[in-house]
């Protein structure tokens, strides 16, 4: 009897070792390409062409592990550990070890996905989806400076199951400093939030998207780094066309006063697959600044149009060859470069405000 009752315990400790299935992911992609911009200014009042390899234009070169463990139940622990990598020189992106994503969490086919660590801010996770040009370098970003590609650290965040096609995603970033709830670390985000409702159908997608993005001083100073944003974006399907198209509106409530605290941003695309392999995209983007001046780091009032056409030509499932061409126009005060950059300083491409901006660039990409 004592050692049937010992057999027993150790079959129950070991049973859920017995139906646990636990798998890791390694995944990645590499992009690797030459860039062409002109009219980037290098001076007072002077501007030149810039040619240059570079890693990343259709896409963020990456490193991921992805890992799940089944609890049982339709209960499972997962964790995603992602880095982006610059492959001209072999460095990790920001310096960080896992620079986009470093999370663990819960995930239920009934009750939805809790998780905690560092992840794509919620817009970045959200806009890209209705972007005609997939956030690549010339993009959705470009005209507001990269404010809809961020990263945020010390999120919790929740996904709730699809349910008659509509879900929810919620994100909240504390900024773990003890002399202000709503402050950041130096160099981070201060306190950070959002939700984004979504709908897919085979003919049509919408989201909706309300977030706040605060600098390390716990306030939305300026309209493209820290302010309140809400969003609208559709998709809609056809046999070989996919229509895109979106509308962004920001306010930073504590900019300093007379400088522009506002912008409407606008886009419209569509992506023509020609054959299988062959696809076509064509798009337009406009975004208009609202009252008020400008400084090294805010942008004064005034509009910019860009226009962008790619083309992908793929291999394989896995690999692909890339082209894109684009054009910016400025009005009198603005400077928007294409690419998602400072308005001026180190690593700003804008041209001189008023000045035009053209650009390209080829490449390929391979995921693994």
């Amino acid at each position: 009897m004592r050692l049937r009752t010992q057999l027993l315990a150790t079959l129950l400790l070991a049973s859920p070792l017995v139906h646990a299935q636990s798998s890791v992911l390694i995944y990645g992609r590499m992009d690797g390409g030459v860039q062409y911009i002109n009219h980037v200014t290098t001076g007072t009042g002077i501007t030149a062409s810039s040619w240059s390899a570079e890693g990343g234009d259709w896409g963020t070169s990456m490193l991921g592990f992805k890992g799940n463990e089944d609890l049982g139940g339709g209960l499972n622990a997962i964790f995603t550990l992602e880095t982006g990598l610059q492959i001209q020189n072999g460095t990790t992106s920001g310096g960080r070890l896992f620079s986009r994503r470093a999370f663990t969490g819960l995930k239920s086919d009934e009750w939805g996905t809790v998780q905690a660590g560092r992840n794509l801010f919620i817009d970045s996770d959200g806009v890209w989806e209705f972007d005609p040009m997939v956030q690549q370098a010339f993009s959705t970003a470009s005209l507001v400076r990269g404010r809809n590609w961020q990263q945020s650290s010390n999120n919790l965040e929740y996904h709730s199951p699809v349910i008659a096609g509509f879900d929810v995603q919620t994100q909240f970033a504390f900024g773990n400093q003890a002399n202000g709830f709503n402050n950041g670390a130096p160099g981070e985000f201060g306190r950070s939030d959002g939700v984004m409702l979504s709908y897919h159908s085979t003919l049509f997608d919408l989201r909706g998207i309300y977030d706040e993005l605060r600098d390390n001083n716990g306030q939305m100073t300026s309209i493209f780094t820290s302010s309140r944003e809400f969003f609208v974006g559709a998709n809609v399907h056809f046999d070989a066309i996919k229509i895109q198209g979106g509308y962004t509106h920001l306010a930073a409530p504590d900019t300093p006063v007379g400088l522009a605290d506002s912008a409407n941003y606008y886009w419209l695309g569509a992506t023509y697959n020609l054959t299988t392999a062959w696809a076509m995209t064509g798009a337009g983007f406009y975004v208009n600044v609202g009252d008020g001046g400008g400084d090294a780091q805010h942008d004064p009032s005034g509009h910019a149009t860009m226009y962008t056409l790619g083309t992908t030509y793929n291999f394989t499932k896995r690999t692909f060859l890339y082209g894109t061409v684009a054009f910016v126009d400025n009005s009198k005060q603005a400077n928007f470069s294409l690419l998602a950059n400072p308005r001026e300083g180190t690593g700003s491409t804008s041209p001189l405000q008023g000045e035009s901006q053209t650009g390209a660039y080829v490449g390929i990409m391979h995921l693994f």
